[in-house]
């Protein structure tokens, strides 16, 4: 899983800095001047580049992702905060799968152990974590694998549906077959589905 380790010195601002991103244009790069031009113009408000990156918002070299132009739809942004967090955060849902303000002093240890942090860093880090799921959705943000009933078909049964007779004039079949992958780290498991469908259904 993973578990950011940057933050913010002033969490109280956080909202405000992604009102900016979510109420403007994305940038070509997201720098310092650009915090400054927003109001943003302190050492303490530096954090928020590396936090952005952390949670996918931006690249290695500060050029904004689709997950931030995602977020500036008003109807999806707190979906697109859910998601970032479990990814940039996912030990912390281990821990709880909808942490909230209840559960500080658990987030805060795990912070502590997890990055061997102070007391105090280790406080900012939960108060920005906390800070960030105020804004986030984190009950439809999901994935696939995870909010659907999982329905496997097993490819290496498929059976190729027999030709049509040569001479039958008007008649037309269309199949769409549809894959339902297993949830599984078994690699194995889907080279032989992959090596299943390209033998049945692109050679064959």
């Amino acid at each position: 899983m993973a578990l950011a380790n940057t933050y913010i010195q002033v969490p109280a601002r956080i909202p405000e800095v992604f009102s900016k991103i979510r109420d403007g244009q994305a940038p070509e790069r997201f720098t310092q001047q650009l915090l400054k031009d927003w109001g943003f113009p302190t050492k303490n408000d530096r954090g928020f580049i590396p936090l952005l990156k952390a949670i996918g918002f931006l690249t290695a070299d500060g050029k904004p992702t689709q997950r931030y132009n995602d977020y500036r739809d008003h109807s999806r942004s707190r979906q697109v905060m859910g998601q970032a967090l479990r990814e940039a955060y996912g030990d912390i849902f281990l821990i709880k799968e909808r942490p909230s303000e209840a559960d500080k002093s658990a987030i805060q240890g795990k912070f502590k152990s997890f990055h061997n942090a102070s007391d105090n860093v280790s406080g900012l880090m939960t108060k920005t974590f906390l800070g960030l799921l105020n804004m986030a959705d984190i009950s439809s943000s999901a994935s696939v694998v995870e909010s659907e009933p999982t329905r496997v078909a097993d490819p290496l049964s498929y059976q190729p549906p027999e030709a049509v007779p040569v001479g039958i004039v008007g008649v037309g079949l269309h199949y769409n077959v549809q894959i339902h992958l297993p949830a599984t780290k078994d690699v194995e498991v889907y080279n032989a589905i992959f090596k299943s469908i390209r033998t049945h259904l692109i050679e064959g």
